[in-house]
């Protein structure tokens, strides 16, 4: 398989501009020299990567035109009218989205963005996710493979309100197949915005799914950018969101992972610029012989910075979960501010957790702390809920939904919050929660 990747880059040969079919090539040259990580890479010690390395992927056939919007009404959280962005296997499906003109606020897939915004893409784009690092060599691959994705670019000063809804299905036609999608973020200075980007199975297919999200945050702007990870229960799935921080600027991350089989999702941030801040917040919720593996980095290049991360794990059956958050903060980053918090509930004997947050502080005038927990449902509050009337199954299911909660509270968009906790409570109780 080491090869094959390489061979499809041969046969599809990505039309592009000369500055990008550069990348592509040097991406491709790089997947060639260091091939797959394997376990003795310290950022792959808990995670092998040999089912997908090992998987005989092809890339993804065309949709098969079988999904309709309302197929799509599951997964829109009651807000059908957001503007959003639909892809089916990797391609743009123009008829799923709707896309309406805002002024400052350009969304349009990568393919249409190669033609009418050149000048942005050649600033932007392959500019803030590493193609070196041999950790990161399916970011290689999907930069030399990539051929479409999403675009969004929100003006100066602007304030886009309404959430921008990016939404990656895989249909029938996925089986067997691999797409690696591409997305470009980019908040000029003094904009807001909330990006949701998600990727669901439309079914039960064995596919893999690597994709790359680049974002850009200028002077005073605010990013928030909400992950979902639904895939189909047998599919592979690589995420890796690469953001730069100008000065002032805060980026808010949410990582929600329930499906596929395997899965690996890297958030790093960059905080280049005095006064910025990053929030990185998720919640991964595993069953049968499911593995995830988060890992985050938040780099701190400049003084006067703040850091704030809490992920939080559900484990049952033998599944197995990693989280690995690395803050870096550089010798001139002082009075940076950083709090790292990784809980862990496991609900199974056989269920998993390695969990490694790390500091590596080289300034001397810095606040930044860490830990990690890991435990089991807590036996004096189920005593107290037993004690007036709930059953022992039901009691454990509320406190672990609680556990959940916490953290989904923290997602500032009422519409997807509340869709969250009610797939949350379903999860454990079987029952939504009541209005």
């Amino acid at each position: 398989m080491g090869t094959a990747y390489a061979q499809q880059f041969a046969a599809q040969r990505p039309e592009g501009p000369a500055w990008l079919t550069a990348i592509r090539e040097r991406a491709i040259a790089r997947f060639r020299e260091v091939g797959y990580p394997t376990t003795r890479n310290e950022e792959w010690h808990f995670t092998s990567p040999a089912p997908i390395a090992e998987a005989d992927f092809v890339p993804m056939r065309a949709a098969t035109g079988t999904l309709s919007v309302e197929d799509l009404g599951p997964l829109l959280f009651g807000e059908p009218d957001w503007p959003r962005l639909v892809f089916v296997n990797g391609r743009f499906a123009p008829s799923l989205s709707r896309v309406d003109a805002r002024d400052g606020v350009k969304a349009m897939s990568l393919a249409v963005a190669l033609r009418e915004e050149p000048s942005l893409l050649e600033y932007h784009l392959t500019r803030r996710a590493d193609i070196v690092d041999p950790a990161q060599v399916f970011t290689a691959i999907n930069t030399a493979l990539m051929q479409d994705g999403a675009v969004v670019q929100v003006g100066r000063g602007i304030d886009a309100a309404t959430p921008i809804h990016l939404l990656f299905l895989s249909d029938a036609a996925a089986e067997d197949g691999v797409c690696h999608p591409r997305i470009l973020l980019v908040a000029e200075p003094g904009s807001r915005a909330t990006v949701i980007e998600q990727h669901a199975g439309a079914g039960g297919e064995r596919y893999f799914t690597n994709v790359v999200t680049e974002a850009w945050i200028g002077e005073g702007a605010t990013l928030h950018h909400l992950r979902l990870q639904r895939e189909s229960a047998r599919a592979f799935h690589v995420g890796t969101t690469a953001v730069h921080q100008e000065q002032d600027s805060h980026f808010v991350s949410f990582s929600f992972a329930t499906g596929a089989a395997l899965s690996r999702i890297n958030i790093h941030t960059g905080l280049h610029g005095r006064g910025g801040g990053a929030t990185l917040n998720g919640l991964y919720m595993l069953d049968g012989e499911q593995h995830c593996d988060h890992q985050t980095r938040i780099v701190h290049a400049q003084p006067d910075c703040y850091s704030r991360e809490v992920y939080k794990g559900i484990l049952d059956g033998a599944s197995h979960g990693v989280f690995n958050g690395k803050v870096y903060v550089h010798p001139e980053a002082q009075k940076t501010d950083g709090k790292q918090t990784n809980n862990t509930l496991l609900l199974s004997e056989r269920a998993r957790i390695d969990t490694k947050p790390q500091l590596e502080i080289f300034a001397d005038d810095v606040k930044c702390t860490h830990g990690a927990t890991v435990g089991r449902i807590d036996e004096t509050a189920l005593f107290y809920m037993k004690s007036r009337g709930i059953p022992d199954r039901e009691a454990r299911k509320l406190l672990t939904y609680a556990f959940a909660a916490e953290v989904l509270e923290t997602i500032p968009v009422d519409a997807l919050r509340d869709g969250l906790e009610r797939l949350t409570l379903e999860r454990f109780t079987g029952t939504p929660p009541r209005a």
